[in-house]
């Protein structure tokens, strides 16, 4: 005859003072162990009688293990994870703006709140009031704030923290207007500029005479170049005797080329050689400690003083200021405004500014076409390093010129 079934209750003091029952048995062969609770000793008896009776018959089954809730972690939390792991993929440039994106707009709005309690109706209230501040950002910026809250939440879905990804989808974007490009249109307007920036080249102060305003503009402009592959060109980079540039580190495989060095830049960076001799590892363009300019204070300190003196001058003499809005990459533009007008084919263009889409090289070269011979031919001149008389510049100013003038 099979031995009837046995056990006993268990009881412990808990930290709260309270006495916590629990039975002890064996069922199939194994010892078992339930947890009651806080019950009284007569409930745990009764419990322990049931129990060994359903043994006894046989329909006992162990409770199935209740797994514990995961953890939902706040936003700030997920991102943070999410950064640790994914920002070595990054360039440094994207890097920059990503920390940009989060820590300046997501950050400050969904920080606290957990993932599985963002929803739509959230986000949109994000975009909402991102477009209500007193000086809000672009629709485009808005939307690339979105699209990196969705890479994140991608990742939530993945690890099944979330169900959707409620930053997904066009419904959450702002409506964007097609951006107006600005570029430098006319042999006027780049000769002012250059001018403008040798201008406050002269007039710099002592600890500021390091700073090249005019050799960074008309590289800029005649070399095409990156902001940040010019803020990081060397002297290793830059083969003044054969006339050519080496762009070595690039987001793309089309962006590390070489760029023709042309009359202006080799003139402008055979001057710079000149002024301050250094090693081939040294930057062409450093700071006074020797160190690598951010864009930031390119943007602020050479290209913002110079167009604002450029279009000063110009409206001096009765004609029309330099483009608003006008960046590092509006003379990028520029660049293949300039290479179209010294007769250069789109292959080309697109070679010495390593772009592998075509779109914006033809947009550009459809522009310069309507140009007329007398515009080609300035520009043609202001390339080859043979300054125009176009808006008045002075004599003294010309004279102190790296480039020859020529007699309008």
């Amino acid at each position: 005859m099979a031995r009837r079934p046995s056990g006993a209750v268990l009881e412990h003091v808990g930290k709260d003072g309270r006495v916590y029952r629990s039975l002890r048995f064996s069922a199939y062969g194994t010892r078992r162990f339930v947890r009651l609770g806080c019950v009284s000793e007569a409930e745990a008896e009764r419990e322990l009688r049931h129990t060994l009776a359903d043994v006894e018959r046989g329909v006992w089954r162990p409770q199935a293990a209740v797994e514990a809730p995961r953890e939902i972690p706040t936003f700030h939390e997920f991102a943070a994870m999410w950064w640790d792991r994914y920002k070595r993929q990054l360039a440094p440039s994207t890097r920059e703006n990503y920390c940009w994106r989060l820590e300046t707009h997501l950050l400050p709005f969904f920080a606290a709140v957990r993932l599985d309690e963002i929803t739509f109706d959230l986000v949109e209230r994000y975009v909402a009031a991102k477009l209500g501040e007193d000086d809000p950002l672009s629709p485009r910026s808005i939307n690339m704030t979105v699209t990196t809250m969705a890479a994140i939440l991608e990742v939530a879905v993945e690890r099944e923290l979330i169900a959707r990804n409620p930053a997904k989808g066009r419904g959450r974007r702002v409506r964007e207007r097609a951006p107006r490009r600005s570029h430098l249109e006319s042999a006027q307007e780049v000769a002012a500029l250059l001018a403008a920036a040798g201008e406050l080249d002269r007039e710099a102060r002592a600890d500021r005479q390091h700073v090249e305003r005019r050799a960074m503009i008309s590289t800029l402009t005649f070399a095409g170049l990156r902001i940040g592959e010019l803020l990081a060109l060397r002297w290793r980079h830059v083969d003044l005797a054969a006339g050519w540039l080496e762009i070595g580190e690039a987001k793309t495989d089309a962006g590390r080329r070489r760029v023709k060095l042309r009359g202006a830049v080799r003139d402008e960076l055979l001057a710079v050689r000149s002024r301050r001799p250094g090693a081939p590892d040294d930057l062409v363009f450093p700071t006074g400690l020797g160190g690598e300019q951010s864009p930031e204070n390119f943007r602020r300190r050479v290209l913002g003083p110079a167009v604002k003196r450029a279009s000063e001058r110009l409206v001096e003499r009765g004609l029309q200021p330099l483009p608003d809005r006008l960046t590092p990459h509006s003379l990028r533009r520029t660049f293949a405004s300039v290479l179209y007008a010294l007769g250069e084919d789109p292959g080309v263009v697109m070679d010495e500014m390593g772009h592998t889409d075509p779109g914006l090289a033809l947009r550009v070269y459809r522009q310069t076409m309507r140009r007329g011979d007398d515009e080609k031919q300035q520009l043609r001149a202001l390339v080859e390093g043979r300054e125009l008389a176009v808006i008045g510049i002075r004599g003294d100013e010309a004279a102190t010129s790296p480039v020859e003038v020529e007699a309008a």
